[in-house]
């Protein structure tokens, strides 16, 4: 199975492209034209003195969906967060207090199934606390122990350690940073999204529900479990490129330091600047009062005076980031392609006529799941849970009202059918490959593996609850 799926599998980069090829072809065959200068829907409002979007030529319409949503200033601001999440979370990474934290944790890790294990179960606890540190420990922490092999002269299967620092994909969107949770917690957000004044739905009713803390708690025990049973089975690989190890945290100093460069240098600025920002972070979190502080700008900023505070010196810092930079190139190439699939998706009108099709044919019983698989399907050409719940979270809260179904059980729905499907999309797997030198065809026979099991676990929940 693995050979198969390296041999059939492209790079991240060229899957990205063969899926913004098919979604074109989708557009163009199942969709028609939209005369933007005519409807009175407002997602169309900002593009009507776009020439291309507004032409009677459906190919062109397309073209201007794609070229839309390609350099939409929204997600362009999102991929620099992202790019940010990942150079910060490396930086902590290159620091040596960091590394003595995870060296104790290392100590355990002596073999592939339990490092596995152990890899896996630490990912899923963070990223249920946090989507983006959660996919920046697994990632750091899954190359750290890739090292640790390596310096010890252990034989360790490196992409199913590096597919274990990605598990935690599965179960971000139900956790306490999933984004469809978070906006349908916030007073209102029901009026701007389809227009009507329903009453918010609070965490009781999704993250903390009975379905999803049971299913949080089954999928803590059996993925773990899985993948050192993974680890046992499978033959060791070290066959895989790895890069160097992070580079120790000692810039070259330069011959002579005059004026305001000593300022850099000085032991303990980076510190006092770094606990500044940390000491904001904390009032503003104080402040806000809840979980709901926590999003891409206050995950960076924190770990933006974490990275000052660990380094010492800015010039310590400075030459982190320097070296950071590399791991962030293919989030910098590749998003804006998937940013194009979603301007498509989006646009186009296909992501309604997915989900309505599945809305169409089912029941009070057959609903979640539906919702469910149609989740996964539209997170294939939309990987972004905050983007996903926009387009499709009015066709889901809509068909849920007139099912009598609980609004909660259907945004969980649509939030389980996103994240599992990362398993297979390796769009959020760009970092951990950048941090640990993998390609995404040598952890996908793994993560598929753990889709299969999460869709029996999902499933059966919303069915049982």
């Amino acid at each position: 199975f693995e050979k198969l799926i390296r041999s059939i599998f492209p790079s991240a980069f060229t899957l990205a492209v063969v899926l913004t090829i098919l979604t074109f072809i989708l557009a163009l065959t199942a969709t028609d034209p939209v005369d933007i200068k005519y409807t009175a829907d407002p997602l169309y409002k900002a593009l009507t003195t776009d020439p291309l979007v507004t032409s009677s030529n459906h190919f062109i319409q397309v073209l201007g969906f794609w070229y839309k949503g390609l350099w939409d200033t929204a997600m362009l601001a999102f991929a620099v967060q992202m790019m940010l999440i990942l150079v910060l979370g490396y930086v902590l990474a290159s620091t040596n207090a960091f590394r003595r934290i995870i060296d104790k944790a290392l100590r355990f890790c002596t073999n592939t199934p339990r490092t596995a294990f152990i890899v896996t179960l630490l990912t899923l606890l963070v990223s249920f606390f946090n989507w983006g540190l959660g996919l920046i420990f697994g990632a750091l922490f899954a190359r750290k122990a890739m090292e640790f092999g390596r310096s010890q002269n252990l034989s360790l299967n490196y992409p199913l350690i590096g597919a274990a620092g990605y598990s935690g994909l599965m179960v971000w969107h139900g956790g306490i940073s999933g984004s469809a949770p978070l906006k349908v917690a916030e007073p209102g957000h029901f009026v701007t999204l389809i227009g009507q004044d329903l009453p918010a739905v609070d965490f009781s009713q999704t993250i903390f529900s009975e379905m999803n803390l049971a299913t949080i708690l089954v999928l803590l025990i059996v993925i773990p479990l899985a993948m050192f049973i993974l680890g046992k089975k499978h033959r060791n690989n070290t066959d895989s490129e790895m890069p160097e190890e992070i580079a120790k945290n000692q810039p070259a100093r330069p011959v002579l330091i005059t004026g305001a460069e000593k300022v850099d240098h000085i032991k303990y600025a980076g510190i006092t600047l770094g606990l500044a920002f940390l000491a904001f972070s904390f009032l503003k979190g104080w402040m806000t009062g809840n979980m709901g502080v926590i999003d891409p700008n206050f995950l960076n900023f924190t770990l933006l005076g974490l990275g000052l505070v660990f380094s010492g010196t800015i010039a310590n810092f400075l030459t982190s980031v320097k070296n950071a930079m590399v791991s962030a190139s293919g989030i910098l190439i590749q998003f804006p392609l998937y940013f194009g699939i979603m301007g498509i998706m989006k646009y186009s009108g296909l992501v309604e006529l997915f989900s309505s099709f599945l809305m169409d044919i089912s029941n009070e019983t057959t609903f979640p799941i539906f919702t469910f698989f149609s989740a996964g399907l539209v997170n294939i050409f939309v990987p972004s849970g905050g983007g996903q719940w926009a387009v499709q979270g009015p066709i889901i809260v809509e068909a849920a009202q007139n099912l009598n179904i609980p609004v909660g059980k259907a945004v969980m729905a649509l939030a389980y059918g996103d994240q599992i499907t990362n398993m297979l999309q390796p769009f959020w797997a760009i970092p951990l490959l950048g941090i640990t030198g993998l390609k995404a065809r040598e952890i996908i026979p793994f993560t598929l593996i753990l889709m299969i099991i999460g869709l029996i676990i999902f499933t059966t929940m919303l069915l049982i609850f």
